[in-house]
């Protein structure tokens, strides 16, 4: 059991390689005895300073479960298109890893309906510089969004996201149907209504008693 133990850490450390495709055409008559492909997404990572395309072949149920089981990745043929405005160069071999991931956009499916829940919708907003994030987290009705959003695992999928950043100094909107948060790199969290902030978990900039950040820090009026 001792070995078994040290040869699924070792694997969870080792990097996870992700192989991105060019888009293509799909097949329009598909041969029926060919073995089943392995569903390509579309996947976009936001990192500090550039964002990282391309399509890839999703082996698990979710890609929020790839991401929480694995510390670093090897991307393959990615597209890197720096938000200085530089000229977007495509790599064939970058090794990230996880905590240089604000976001992920993610396409593809929602994982398997039995395992699922029953939950209730919250809106939320986040910062996670140079980036905030309005959307829905879901949770066991009558539990706190906030708290629920902080205990779980490093990758935290948002529902019916806008992601708003600036990219070559304009500012750009991007609307997905799940962004995937790297609640250890959040500046921020608040509660959202009607696209303004709630007084719950202001940013550190805000003045007031209930003004904090995730340094520890509690800023009293």
């Amino acid at each position: 059991m001792p070995n078994r133990r040290r040869r699924f850490a070792a694997e969870l450390r080792a990097p996870f390689r992700l192989v991105f495709h060019r888009s293509s055409p799909q097949d329009p008559d598909p041969d029926p005895e060919a073995p089943l492909r392995i569903p390509e997404v579309e996947f976009i990572a936001y990192a500090e300073d550039c964002t990282l395309s391309g399509r890839i072949g999703l082996s698990e149920e979710r890609l929020s479960d790839l991401l929480n089981q694995h510390e670093s990745f090897q991307l393959v043929d990615v597209l890197v298109t720096p938000l200085d405005g530089s000229l977007a160069i495509e790599l064939h071999d970058l090794l990230i890893t996880r905590d240089e991931l604000f976001l992920v956009q993610a396409t593809g499916p929602r994982g398997n309906a039995a395992r699922r829940q029953r939950t209730r919708q919250h809106p939320i907003v986040v910062k996670a510089a140079p980036y905030e994030v309005h959307g829905f987290v879901h949770t066991i009705p009558g539990s706190d969004p906030i708290a629920s959003f902080r205990r779980r695992r490093p990758m935290v999928a948002v529902s019916d996201a806008v992601v708003r950043f600036s990219l070559a100094g304009q500012s750009q909107e991007r609307r997905a149907g799940t962004v995937i948060i790297n609640r250890d790199l959040i500046d921020w969290i608040a509660e959202g209504q009607d696209e303004a902030l709630a007084s719950l978990d202001m940013p550190a900039e805000a003045a007031g008693p209930l003004a904090k950040d995730f340094t520890g820090n509690l800023l009293l009026g």
